[in-house]
């Protein structure tokens, strides 16, 4: 009796350490969350995929220079749930898209809120 106890709970414990960097995938750390960027640009890519919607913008800085954004958005089924399709945005679109940027500096982000399409604001 004492053997399988120790065996169960030893398979539990090795189960639970085994799914902890299951639950660090979806945090935020990499994303400064006080700050919000505007990027506008031109659509390159736009993918409709599972675990995460991605839309690929390239955008000039400052000093225009083109910045090749990517900018995540939940999974497919979340975004259809919000109104999103595969056909939201095309390559060519001009876009203009607030996002929560990478605390590192590069030009990555996640949506956070507002966002145009060829000029008229994304209401789904």
């Amino acid at each position: 009796m004492r053997t399988k106890l120790g065996t169960i709970s030893l398979l539990l414990v090795g189960s639970l350490v085994a799914s902890c960097p299951l639950l660090a995938h979806h945090g935020n750390a990499a994303y400064d969350t006080a700050k919000t960027v505007t990027v506008k640009g031109t659509v390159t890519e736009y993918i409709w995929a599972n675990p995460h919607v991605f839309l690929k913008v390239d955008a000039k800085d400052e000093s225009g220079s083109t910045l090749h954004w990517v900018i995540e958005a939940q999974n497919a089924v979340t975004q259809a749930s919000a109104g999103w399709s595969n056909a939201t945005f095309k390559s060519g679109d001009q876009v203009v898209v607030d996002v929560t940027p990478a605390r590192n500096g590069r030009p990555i982000g996640r949506f956070k809120g507002h966002i145009e399409i060829n000029g008229q604001q994304f209401k789904p």
